[in-house]
């Protein structure tokens, strides 16, 4: 059985070693991401230079992509180590003092979290644990009420589930991060927090205005507003990427479903790739088999046809980090080939000539009963694109550039291959010959001309 579903595996201490990391990539991983939160610099270089050298050794294409940490809001330091406990009721306020804080008050870093807050908005702290509902705001204070309690301590991250931030898409750690990562040529730069359309412009000037490498920009969907602007924020990036883990936080939990659901059916017709993220087999940091609940969950972003899944703490921290990527290849395998779910996606998107001709592309795979799709790839745009109809035959797009490659390594059905000498001659059968296709029909793309063809 063939998986169509990709895995992006973020990698960490458990797997920063040559020996792991190519189990893990020839167990199934198609993207690595790497997560500037953490170590920067030269520590990320060297790793992206390890996957770089072992996709090599292992002779298949994959996508390296950089998280970058965005605008990350915590609050100050309180007197000491001690846990204060926060009760239902109590005032408590924010301020710009630098005083440590204490059961009343803690410093707000953040001036421009402080001037967009407004009367009514809910801060929620330490994942949601603790609401403060917004009762006065000053201009170097806010007044709150305690609506949840729970202990709070130093340097807790906070976030605002109703506030438009008038901040830049950018830190300054950002601006440096990516200063450095885009001279190492990333495949994708994940961007953290995005609010609206304009911060996805911002983040692509800073780049095109430092490099010529055709760096994909992926939104990390991760606030209520950003899921209210899902339409244009799609439109600005190259891609999406569901953070489950804050937009759980933002939004009441029973809504994550329906909100992922929403983002990946609005991503198919926008023809941008989706990713689903965050605690899919998180049980498996210590465990050798993940809940059931975790097998459903990996399960039905199959069914709902994510582009990709993705490991976080299970991969970085975890045990036994290519066990994890072993069982997530079975779960989607099985997921993707159930006869139960159909796979085309023809419908509910709107009639333009991308998609007019990419639903043409894949009613003509279907109708002929194809083995195969072969795009010769100049670019991603046609077998993205094709990718997004869902057909339920392998995509094999012979490139002519490896960052094209290993950038179409993240589309759902997308196998790619670099191969200068198959693309040059136009050799569909050799390149399906390469993925096991040996008979039957074949869809042939060339610079947007559709052919059938048949293998013998």
């Amino acid at each position: 059985m063939t998986r169509f579903t990709k895995i992006t595996a973020s990698i960490g201490p458990s797997c920063e070693n040559i020996d792991t990391l190519t189990r893990m990539i020839k167990a199934g991983v198609s993207v690595c991401r790497l997560n500037f939160s953490h170590d920067t610099g030269d520590v990320q270089g060297a790793k992206i230079d390890m996957i770089r050298s072992v996709a090599k050794n292992v002779g298949v294409p994959v996508a390296i992509m950089i998280d970058i940490q965005g605008p990350k809001h915590r609050i100050g330091d309180f007197a000491s180590d001690k846990h204060y406990p926060l009760k239902v009721g109590q005032k408590f306020t924010l301020d710009s003092d630098e005083t440590p804080g204490d059961e009343t008050r803690v410093q707000l870093p953040d001036t421009d979290v402080m001037h967009s807050l407004n009367v009514g908005d809910r801060i929620l702290l330490n994942d949601g644990k603790i609401e403060l509902r917004v009762d006065a705001v000053f201009d170097d204070a806010v007044e709150t009420t305690v609506m949840h309690g729970d202990e709070i301590w130093s340097r807790r991250g906070f976030n605002l589930p109703d506030t438009d931030v008038d901040t830049d898409i950018l830190t300054d750690k950002d601006r440096k991060d990516l200063e450095y990562a885009i001279t190492k040529n990333p495949d994708f730069i994940a961007v953290s927090f995005v609010q609206r359309a304009e911060d996805i412009s911002i983040v692509r000037d800073f780049i095109t205005e430092r490099t010529s490498h055709p760096i994909k920009i992926i939104a990390k969907i991760e606030r209520p507003n950003a899921v209210k602007r899902i339409i244009d924020i799609a439109n600005a990036a190259d891609g999406i990427m569901i953070a489950r883990g804050d937009l759980a936080v933002e939004l009441p939990f029973e809504q994550v479903p329906a909100v992922s659901r929403y983002i990946l059916r609005e991503c198919r017709k926008l023809n941008r790739p989706a990713i689903v993220a965050t605690q899919m087999l998180s049980s498996m940091v210590h465990s050798d088999f993940p809940t059931r609940a975790e097998i459903s969950d990996v399960a039905n972003a199959a069914y709902l046809r994510a582009d990709s899944t993705m490991t976080s703490e299970e991969t970085t921290i975890g045990d036994d980090p290519v066990n994890v990527i072993e069982k997530m290849d079975k779960i989607l395998t099985y997921s993707d080939n159930d006869s139960i779910e159909h796979p085309y996606d023809w419908c509910n998107i709107e009639n333009t000539p991308e998609n007019d001709w990419s639903r043409s592309v894949s009613s003509m795979a279907f109708l002929n009963k194809a083995s195969a799709i072969v795009v010769f790839a100049r670019d991603t745009d046609a077998a993205v694109q094709i990718s997004c109809r869902r057909p339920d035959m392998p995509i094999i797009a012979v490139c002519s550039d490896e960052v094209i490659a290993n950038q179409l390594c993240l589309s759902r059905g997308v196998f790619p291959i670099y191969d200068r000498y198959l693309f040059g001659q136009r050799d569909a059968f050799g390149a399906a010959a390469l993925f096991g296709v040996r008979t039957g029909k074949l869809v042939i793309v060339d610079e947007d001309k559709i052919s059938l063809r048949t293998l013998d």
